[in-house]
């Protein structure tokens, strides 16, 4: 097995080198210079070294390209193949690169590398002996080690940089680490940790892991895209990092977001990671302290708008719709609000596309008030709902719930909405604001008088639902909760700004200020609480119980674009997995061990929707769509080599 720039070749020859070469000790051999493309075509960009045994050339036809002069050698009698230790400081030379599948490189490869696992028939196919101690190991084993070592490390953060650290050097080590300890690691690779990481990202930066597209490759995007060593790109997560998390502006460190998002795409949705590619657009950072900051990554500057980012914006719609196709899934993350409306707007009807924030958001959201409704009783049509937070996810969850609402009672969607009201940073969203609102805050402007506090709203509306999207920590105050409380036997209270230092209250706050009553979940995870003698175990409104089966849904359906009923039937697909045990336990949502097999239930959803909107484009349609998700599911298990 071998590999030209990320290329596979699974032949047993290569270049002269002949079968029974593992079998004898290869004489050093001579090096030929040829042109070679990431995917192993000849090409004119790319340049690889080939090697070939030093049998003399037998026609004119096999002459060498490049011959190196023997004589050039540096201490020990090696040959200086290269030219870099010939070479003086102000001469310029190439960066060869060898990358045969075998030996040393083998083990620095982390889509083959298996380390201890490798057989002892392995280590001998491909010239591992000495590399490695002689002792082989499972990979059951090997999971069992990480994570021993992961639970000494005390800082988060710490264990986040071991857990990036291991996929640099074995991916499918990760991933089994990953799915088998999901519920564990899941705050570890994603929120709460990947904030911290974020801001911290110019600091702990070791080596690439996704595409970084500036300003400075405006008018190359297209070249810069197919720098990318996988060329079969089937979800692109994609964020300027101008509004990360609760964390707002980061910049190029934003790339911690993309990353981690993708990550979980391979490990709860089952997505190859070879198909996957995390990508920042960096057009600056108003950001004053990562401006000052000496190890910064990005661009410093202060941030493009208008024209100038529209065209970035645009230029890489195009050439990844041009790269990769139409079916191609493009996911945007934490976009400021001014941005992300009008790219969901803008590319919605051309590309296949979805905002995380606004849309996955809402449906995770919803899936959970769905469920709920088994605890209080009622449709969601016989509640009244109150916002904090006016942004992509507070009216991203609205909107969806109005559809909800409006699919469920056959009324306009706009008769729907006046059950639902939001605050801003200014108060009650009423009619007499609407000329000074954005235009995504509008529909929700609504016939009120002005209330100045979410504390006097929860007065006057008497919601059932409370939802807090704001991005600001500790604003479900303890008179708020006991306001909610005081109106509802059982007041439905969800906290979901993240990461948890932004959350409006935590799970104990909620609880004992509404007595034990309140029907608790949160976007960041919280600990069980005891409140008189009772635990209860909150459930967490996280994005990961949707984006992975609905990215496999849409890619097995081979799905052109992402239509509302397809989110308000990943919601419905997910609402069903919670059992009455964990209705029992105030639990809105299912517990995160067995997301897998969730992730493939709500992807046959999402496939059967886009096949019965006409979206889909893979035919004929499986007939048995759970199992066929399953079946196009990744697995982080070892494969066995030649």
């Amino acid at each position: 097995m071998f590999s030209f720039n990320g290329s596979t070749f699974l032949n047993n020859t290569l270049c002269g080198v002949s079968k029974q070469s593992s079998q004898r000790k290869i004489s050093a051999p001579s090096v030929v210079v040829a042109s070679v493309s990431s995917n192993g075509i000849p090409a004119d960009r790319n340049v690889s070294v080939l090697m070939r045994d030093n049998a003399p050339s037998s026609s004119p036809s096999q002459s060498r390209v490049t011959e190196i002069e023997p004589a050039s050698t540096v201490g020990g009698g090696v040959e200086d193949v290269y030219g870099e230790d010939t070479a003086t400081e102000d001469q310029y030379i190439t960066p060869w690169t060898l990358t045969v599948a075998s030996g040393y490189p083998l083990l620095r490869d982390p889509h083959y590398n298996k380390g201890l696992a490798f057989t002892v028939k392995e280590r001998d196919a491909h010239f591992l002996r000495g590399l490695l101690p002689p002792v082989v190991v499972s990979q059951e084993l090997q999971v069992k080690k990480m994570m021993a070592n992961m639970r000494q490390y005390q800082v988060p953060l710490q264990r986040y940089m071991a857990m990036m650290d291991l996929q640099e050097r074995n991916e499918r080590l990760f991933y089994k680490l990953l799915i088998e300890n999901v519920e564990e690691l899941l705050p570890v690779v994603y929120t709460p940790t990947v904030g911290e990481a974020c801001q911290k990202y110019g600091s702990i930066f070791r080596q690439p892991q996704g595409l970084f597209i500036s300003l400075n490759e405006k008018g190359r995007i297209l070249e810069v895209l197919r720098n990318w060593p996988e060329k079969k790109i089937q979800v692109i997560v994609v964020t300027d990092g101008e509004r990360i998390l609760g964390l707002g502006d980061l910049g190029c460190q934003g790339m911690g977001i993309p990353v981690g998002k993708l990550s979980l795409y391979s490990a709860l949705g089952g997505i190859r990671p070879s198909a996957c590619l995390p990508v920042t657009i960096d057009v600056g950072t108003n950001n004053e302290q990562l401006l000052n900051d000496e190890f910064y990554i990005g661009l410093r500057r202060r941030r493009a708008t208008g024209q100038e980012y529209a065209e970035l914006l645009d230029e890489f719609m195009n050439a990844v719709k041009q790269n990769y196709g139409e079916k191609v899934l493009i996911q945007f993350e934490d976009f400021a609000n001014h941005n992300a409306f009008d790219l969901l707007a803008k590319y919605g009807t051309t590309h296949l596309v979805f905002n995380d924030d606004i849309q996955g958001t809402a449906s995770v959201v919803l899936s959970g008030l769905i469920t709920a409704l088994n605890l209080v009783g009622g449709t969601l049509a016989d509640h009244r709902f109150l916002f904090l937070g006016a942004g992509e996810a507070g009216t991203g969850i609205a909107e969806l719930i109005a559809l909800e609402i409006s699919k469920q009672t056959n009324v306009p969607v706009e008769e729907a909405r006046k059950k639902i009201f939001l605050v801003d940073s200014k108060g009650l969203i009423v009619k007499s604001r609407v000329e000074m609102l954005q235009h995504f805050k509008r529909p929700w402007a609504h016939e009120h008088e002005p209330v100045r506090t979410l504390l006097d709203a929860v007065k006057v509306i008497k919601p059932t639902i409370l939802i807090g999207s704001s991005g600001a920590g500790r604003t479900f105050t303890k008179e708020v909760v006991e306001a909610m409380s005081a109106l509802n036997e059982k007041p439905v209270i969800l906290s979901l700004s993240n990461p948890t230092s932004q959350s409006e209250c935590t799970a104990e706050e909620a609880y004992t200020w509404s007595e034990g009553r309140a029907i608790f979940a949160s976007g960041s995870p919280f600990s069980p609480v005891e409140y008189n003698g009772k635990f209860y175990a909150s459930g967490q409104a996280n994005n990961a119980y949707i984006f992975p089966g609905l990215g496999l849904g849409l890619i097995i359906s081979g799905a052109i674009r992402v239509h509302d009923d397809i989110l308000l039937a990943a919601s419905e697909a997910l609402a069903e997995q919670v059992s009455q045990e964990n209705l029992d336990k105030g639990l809105i949502y299912p517990p995160f061990s067995n997301i897998r097999k969730i992730s493939a239930q709500i992807a046959a959803r999402v496939a059967a929707k886009a096949y019965e909107l006409g979206l889909a484009t893979r035919l004929p349609q499986p007939e048995n769509l759970e199992k066929y998700a399953e079946s196009c599911m990744y697995s982080p298990n070892y494969r066995n080599y030649r």
